[in-house]
């Protein structure tokens, strides 16, 4: 009798080639180490590029007053606080910014998490338990399916609706036995595209089906809304909206994340939370970086304003040139390359220019939606951005992608 050889686990790693041709190519597009950050532009390898795909939306992550915010919270706390905040980790700074990030958003409460990514997992899988049902975007952040993934296991429904569309999300909620508890997630602004939700039709869909919403503003805060508030404040609808959610590595210039909503149900989270109970909680230097950011968001609108007009101004300008670009009124700008190897070529031709931008493809999007992302900041100056979009059309027309 002839015993069948034990498949290798890593059988998978040792197959997988793609990175390394793409890198033979000296077309690979990721982990490439900044040597020097100053927000607008960035060192690498002794060349001084215009960074055109950060998330550092109001270009916060450079200003003197955040950096001495950290700098003095080190002195004074140490780099860790040793422990999570269900135990030893919590000093009175993260209190602090709770309070204060709830006032701010208008919500009860407010609960910190060690990132953004984390955030989702310690929500979805804490609130939507077995027998009841995750409603959910097809286009959301990979970190809100992950959280998803986790209340799957534990017993939880999943329904997704296609993408933005409030008639499929109605279909959808129209199949859930009404005895079942039910929420609604989406992003606010979709990370790929930096289309708006409409934030509107869900609420009104919410309340007809008796659904609760969470929203991931983690690429809205700082860019739409009343002073930066975000998706609910965008659309006058704060108080419809149960739970918001979003990360402190964009706009606020730091590392970790947030959910605001009632009292009751960020109580519950804070007690019942694997992802907040046995992680370590936000450093210090961390949670000083936000509460400096906060004040800075709150005292100077102007930053925002002139976000939305460099943002504009690439936007318009690259229409004009006959890009395609995704629908978006944010912060963010995608080109639609729709190929795949163009889009490597396109990418390494804008690196080697001085533009520092996002390549999208297969597999982290479907194919014939391979695209650069670029995103803008209000530190940015009209050189940096006629840099930008000389050099798209030069190479765009180059390549084709543009006549």
């Amino acid at each position: 009798m002839t015993v069948e050889k034990t498949k290798d686990l890593f059988k998978k790693c040792i197959e997988y080639t793609m990175a390394d041709e793409v890198k033979e190519l000296g077309l690979y597009p990721f982990f490439h180490p900044i040597d020097e950050n100053e927000g607008p532009v960035v060192s690498f390898g002794g060349r001084k590029l215009v960074m055109a795909g950060s998330n550092n939306y109001l270009g916060l992550t450079a200003d003197p007053r955040v950096k001495a915010a950290s700098i003095n919270a080190i002195n004074k706390y140490g780099t860790s606080c040793s422990g999570s905040r269900y135990m030893t980790g919590t000093v009175n700074l993260h209190v602090e910014l709770e309070e204060r990030l709830a006032d701010f958003f208008e919500k009860e409460r407010c609960l910190l998490f060690s990132t953004g990514y984390q955030t989702g997992q310690g929500i979805i899988p804490t609130l939507v338990q077995r027998g009841e049902y995750i409603v959910s975007d097809r286009d959301n952040h990979a970190s809100l399916v992950a959280a998803t993934v986790m209340a799957l296991g534990a017993g939880a429904n999943l329904a997704r609706y296609n993408h933005n569309n409030m008639e499929d999300l109605e279909r959808v909620l129209q199949t859930i036995p009404e005895s079942a508890g039910r929420l609604i997630v989406s992003d606010g602004v979709f990370s790929v595209s930096g289309e708006i939700v409409d934030l509107p039709t869900l609420v009104k869909l919410a309340k007809k089906y008796n659904a609760r919403i969470l929203i991931d503003d983690a690429h809205a805060v700082g860019v739409i809304g009343k002073t930066g508030r975000g998706t609910p404040s965008e659309f006058g609808l704060v108080k419809e909206v149960d739970l918001i959610m979003g990360t402190f590595s964009k706009t606020f210039g730091s590392l970790g994340g947030y959910v605001v909503g009632d009292r009751a149900v960020i109580n519950f989270i804070k007690h019942n939370a694997p992802a907040l109970i046995f992680s370590a909680s936000p450093t210090p230097a961390s949670v000083a970086a936000v509460l400096a950011t906060l004040d800075i968001i709150r005292t100077e609108p102007e930053l925002m304003e002139r976000l939305i007009a460099n943002t504009d101004y690439v936007r318009q300008a690259l229409l004009k040139a006959g890009f395609t670009l995704m629908p978006s009124r944010t912060a963010i700008v995608t080109v639609l390359i729709s190929d795949q190897m163009k889009t490597l070529y396109f990418w390494k031709k804008l690196f080697d220019a001085g533009v520092y931008v996002n390549a999208f493809i297969r597999p982290g999007v479907m194919p014939g939606h391979e695209a650069l992302r670029t995103s803008f900041m209000a530190t940015h100056q009209r050189v940096h951005l006629d840099k930008v979009i000389t050099e798209f059309c030069t190479i765009g027309r180059e390549l084709g992608v543009i006549s």
